[in-house]
């Protein structure tokens, strides 16, 4: 079980090992702007119907005008014109078998390499944005209540696998990245994703963060994670926030910028080692309590009016009760305040996930 636990905290699933392990071709990103894409796909198309232009010119005694029996240079461009977008009028034909060899081996593919280019350039710049477009909205009008990842690195697409394990909806989830790779692999999961620059406000704006339920963030480097929780916090000012940094100092910062939780994966790290020092199971139940995989987990809810005036040790989930939070002043079980449960109480407690028992502790009743 420790085992176990320490693989999924140090490097993840074994299926995103492996895929890590595969041979990635060098690769460089080349951003070329909308004008610059469709003047490329024009000189492409032009460039080709030029060769069969030149082709026709060279043939030319291999065609017959019934017109006026000359065929001149712009009898040339005219023929390949009609040739190329198969209008076929039938005044200018080839007769020769060599002509009819060019038309054939030639100019055929040049001209369905035309077509497809033409089709393309529509489908990429009116019908893709288009349907796009639709589909945003769409998504959009859904989009409440939802769960806001803004990073997908190590601990990104962690916290949104833990979160699809612990039972919310992969379509109540959206991932912002400007990272395709790590996108694509997020799309895999089944959740809303985007690529774009977190620390935008119409980033954050497109995703609806103000009717956002959670906001997440990770984005790899404290500075960038800071600047998106001030975003966040200015949109949404109601929004809770979890924000992931690595340098101690950093922490006050994040909090001052807006975040509601400040996680530390490198002291969660050493309090793990520090748990191993002192006994081999302490550091295999954190790592228990901290996912829904293990056979029990940590939960936090608010006091149900039935358990008002109860000890915190007669919970009706059956959890154990291990601290309250009232006023927002953290009160231990073995506090007084704890043996008279109030109406506001949050609680944090110890349940069994579907690995556990109905006691929560490993142990039968």
């Amino acid at each position: 079980m420790a085992k176990k636990k320490i693989d999924r905290i140090g490097s993840g699933k074994s299926d995103r090992v492996v895929a890590a392990s595969k041979f990635k071709p060098l690769r460089r990103a080349v951003k070329i702007p909308v004008w610059g894409d469709l003047s490329i796909r024009l000189g492409l198309a032009l460039f080709l119907i030029g060769i069969v232009v030149f082709i026709h010119w060279l043939d030319r005694d291999g065609l017959v005008d019934s017109v006026d029996g000359e065929v001149s240079f712009l009898d040339i461009v005219y023929f390949t014109m009609i040739s190329i977008t198969t209008t076929g009028f039938g005044d200018i034909a080839p007769v020769t078998d060599s002509a009819r060899l060019i038309e054939a081996v030639i100019v055929t593919p040049i001209r369905f390499a035309v077509f497809f280019i033409f089709v393309g350039t529509a489908y990429n710049f009116i019908i893709k944005r288009s349907w796009e477009k639709w589909r945003m909205a769409r998504i959009q009008e859904k989009l409440s209540d939802h769960v806001v990842v803004l990073g997908y690195g190590i601990s990104g697409s962690q916290s949104v696998e833990e979160l699809i394990e612990r039972g919310t909806d992969p379509n109540q989830i959206v991932v912002v990245d400007p990272s395709e790779e790590r996108l694509a692999s997020a799309e895999k999961l089944g959740v809303n994703i985007m690529g774009a620059d977190a620390t935008r406000d119409e980033t954050l704006k497109a995703v609806r963060i103000q009717e956002a339920s959670n906001v997440l963030v990770s984005a790899g480097r404290d500075d960038t994670s800071i600047l998106i929780v001030l975003t966040v916090r200015h949109l949404a000012p109601k929004v809770p926030i979890s924000v992931v940094v690595r340098a101690d100092d950093n922490e006050l910062l994040a909090r001052q910028a807006g975040a509601n939780n400040v996680i530390n994966p490198v002291r969660f790290t050493g309090l793990l080692l520090a748990g191993s020092a002192k006994g081999e199971h302490i550091a295999d139940y954190l790592a228990d309590l901290a996912s829904v995989n293990g056979r029990v987990q940590l939960v936090e809810r608010v006091v149900t009016k039935e358990e008002c005036g109860c000890s915190i040790a007669d919970l009706s989930s059956g959890g154990r009760g291990l601290r309250i939070y009232r006023n927002g002043r953290a009160i231990g079980y073995w506090e007084e305040e704890c043996q008279n449960l109030q109406p506001g109480d949050v609680i944090v407690e110890i349940v069994p996930s579907e690995n556990g028992t109905t006691q929560g502790d490993g142990h039968p009743e």
